[in-house]
């Protein structure tokens, strides 16, 4: 096959999101993943990710989150399915704490609408959350969540649409640049483009072999907990998304309850893992520990664990992206390492990556997700 524009490596949130942006474009794609995306093997999947815009880890993060915004309205709309339901979201802690501070930074440096809220009026407008006294809420109305499976099967169906071709079930092994273009080995054969989009989520650095950064792969276990005893606490309209520091610099974040259970998980707390031998069991210990936090602060949602899933970060140094161009190949495309907090904007990223594999300026300074930064360190 030698008519490709684009091949695409990698099939979940941002991968599928780049098919979907070059094949409306006109452009010939041919997409590859190891599953059959959406599935639950790599880091695109576990039923809710939180959207919010009072972005605590950097505000540079801002302006692409809204544009995110706007792309998930139109996915929504093209797809004619629910991909985004708005709850509101608190970010909880101490005043000083990482998460705390880090939000009303991002809100105030970006004019973005939030309050305040000290512990009693956290639990006077979210009932089903109590906090302790040292402890205060920043209340962002604009943030939700997102249906995961839903938006990556809604990307791909879409890039199908437009002609994109898509093999599931067959891995990238390897790829070499070939004059200005590439040469592509899967697990069935080889394949030529001009382009490659590297969108492999933990199996990147096997990918970028010498130009990969200090890539650092983690387990992170996600639970849903069916409330102690009917009721509406916890449903959407009435519980929002969460991020809380309960300890400093420990973090846990969660969900209402759409249907499956309050889901419930611990942020950047995994073991380390390899993505073809990560441990998917989930222990006892493991579920313990996160009802332990359930009965402090959220007591009536304490009810029976129904379900727990495993699924991977993919984390750089210092937990910003890489999206780039290869440092020695630029017809290669680098989209990875998103440190457990870049699904709400892959439908933003997918344009980005669109634009660098055709050479279009991108509308947002890439500076500081660019693969250099690691060299110069």
């Amino acid at each position: 096959m030698t008519d490709i524009d684009v091949i695409v490596a990698g099939l979940g949130a941002m991968g599928s999101a780049a098919a979907f942006e070059l094949a409306r474009r006109g452009v010939r794609v041919l997409g590859f993943d190891r599953g059959a995306p959406p599935h639950a093997s790599g880091s695109s999947h576990g039923r809710a990710r939180i959207i919010r815009e009072a972005y605590f880890e950097d505000p540079l993060y801002v302006p692409l989150v809204r544009r995110a915004y706007e792309r998930w309205a139109e996915l929504e709309r093209l797809a004619g399915r629910t991909l985004f339901v708005p709850t509101g979201g608190l970010m909880l802690g101490p005043p000083n704490g990482v998460v705390v501070s880090g939000a009303l930074r991002s809100a105030r440096e970006h004019d973005l609408p939030h309050e305040l809220l000290d512990a009693r009026e956290v639990h006077r407008r979210v009932p089903g959350m109590r906090v302790t006294t040292d402890m205060v809420g920043v209340w962002e109305p604009r943030a939700g969540l997102l249906v995961p499976e839903a938006a990556v099967g809604a990307h791909l169906a879409l890039a199908a649409d437009h002609g994109a071709e898509l093999h599931p079930d067959e891995p990238v092994l390897a790829w070499d640049a070939a004059g200005d273009g590439v040469v592509v080995t899967t697990a069935r054969g080889t394949y030529r483009a001009r382009r490659l989009v590297l969108a492999a989520g933990a199996w990147m650095a096997r990918l970028l072999g010498t130009a990969a950064p200090p890539l650092a792969v983690e387990r992170v276990v996600q639970h849903w907990f069916r409330p102690a005893r009917a009721t509406d606490l916890y449903a959407p309209s009435r519980f929002p998304i969460f991020i809380g520091e309960y300890a400093p610099g420990l973090v846990w974040y969660g969900f209402p309850d759409v249907g499956d259970g309050v889901k419930a998980a611990l942020h950047h707390q995994g073991e380390a893992a390899d993505p073809d031998t990560v441990r998917r069991s989930v222990a006892p210990e493991e579920v313990a520990y996160v009802r332990a936090l359930l009965r402090a602060f959220m007591p009536d949602a304490d009810g029976p664990c129904v379900d727990s899933t495993v699924c991977m970060y993919t984390n750089t140094p210092d937990e910003h992206f890489v999206i780039d161009t290869h440092p020695a190949h630029p017809q290669v495309v680098v989209a990875s390492a998103c440190s457990g907090h870049g699904f709400k904007f892959s439908s933003a990223v997918g344009e980005l990556l669109a634009d660098l594999a055709l050479g279009t300026a991108p509308a947002f300074d890439l500076a500081p997700f660019r693969l250099g930064r690691f060299s110069q360190a």
